[in-house]
């Protein structure tokens, strides 16, 4: 398996043996990391991280995976980058290229990142944009693989808003790697239909299924795992949340709703969660709207169930996976 020079803009663009390899070296690194091993495959290399939106999981991975692999890194926040301000995507690809031997992107527009790529001499990756976060993904698919030992057959359910990145990615994801896939929210938050109609194709050839359902009780009989994500996106306005809470109210991740799933199932959130009141925007949206939590309870989140930090630390193993092989030629 090659990818060296390759772009990671999103899954449709990789083989289920591709995505399935990138786990697969994801969990090698993980296991020379927790043994002191060296994996400095990338050494003298240097990336740029260009985020306009900030993150705490995403720029984390990326700047400890890329320090692991013996490489610079170089943080491009909204204030220290002029891209599509005072110089053209085009042009910032080709400054960059000159300059650094990988560039990831993390902000708006998929069409932003997919330019970058174009007129780059080198490999971009997603960091996430409005329509894609193939990184998380595969972060997921190693906590799930961990836990379940496979990921064929495994009953997937995600919970809420399925219009955007996450609900894109996870449909993706699954129906490349044969999970069976069900969306669990109102009509008007499923997916595209485009997209679904792509994925159902994708998965038929992997024996594995795409589901939309508006029954949560439903949705979750014999889920393996229930995944959820905040309600309201980075950048979307505050008068959101009251629309946003009276729609998806009845989708909220609770313990009456895991009981209903499989006796092993797992829950999983790509964080941050609002699932009590001690960050600014849980206290200000539970004390508005009467709530104790908004998209998963506390209990759920801090049950055994729930395997959030292994996922949220899978992201370092996953990204080191995307970056050394698209940057380097590696067997395992």
């Amino acid at each position: 398996m090659n990818l060296k020079g390759r772009d990671f803009l999103k899954l449709l663009d990789f083989s289920s043996e591709e995505i399935a390899y990138l786990i697969d070296l994801a969990a090698d690194f993980k296991s020379k990391k927790k043994n002191g091993i060296p994996h400095r495959l990338c050494e003298g290399k240097n990336v740029a991280l260009i985020f306009e939106k900030t993150s705490t999981r995403t720029r984390s991975s990326f700047e400890v995976a890329a320090r692991d692999l013996g490489m610079g890194s170089t943080y491009l926040d909204p204030s220290s980058s002029q891209i599509g301000k005072k110089e053209s995507i085009a042009d910032t690809a080709r400054v960059l290229s000159g300059i650094y031997d990988g560039i990831e992107y993390r902000g708006y527009g998929q069409s932003i990142v997919e330019e970058l790529a174009q007129y780059a001499d080198v490999p971009v990756w997603n960091g996430l944009t409005d329509e894609f976060h193939p990184t998380q993904i595969l972060a997921d698919f190693l906590t799930i693989k961990e836990q379940f030992g496979h990921l064929k057959g495994i009953n997937f359910v995600y919970m809420g808003d399925a219009r955007f990145n996450m609900g894109n990615s996870l449909m993706v994801g699954c129906a490349k790697m044969g999970l069976n896939f069900t969306a669990c929210s109102p009509k008007s938050f499923f997916p595209q239909k485009e997209l679904v109609d792509e994925c159902r194709k994708i998965a038929a050839q992997n024996g594995s299924t795409v589901t939309l359902c508006e029954n949560p009780d439903q949705a979750v009989k014999g889920a393996n795992v229930i995944y959820t994500d905040i309600w309201v996106s980075m950048g979307e306005p505050t008068e959101v949340w009251a629309e946003r809470i009276e729609q998806l109210g009845a989708y909220q991740v609770n313990s009456r709703l895991m009981s209903l799933a499989a006796p092993d199932a797992v829950f999983m959130h790509c964080l941050p969660a609002y699932h009590d009141k001690k960050t600014a925007i849980g206290k200000e949206m539970c004390e508005r709207f009467g709530r104790d939590a908004i998209e998963v309870t506390d209990e759920v989140f801090e049950s055994e169930r729930s395997v959030v930090f292994r996922e949220a630390e899978n992201r370092m193993h996953t990204i080191k996976a995307v970056m050394a092989a698209t940057l380097t030629e590696i067997e395992l």
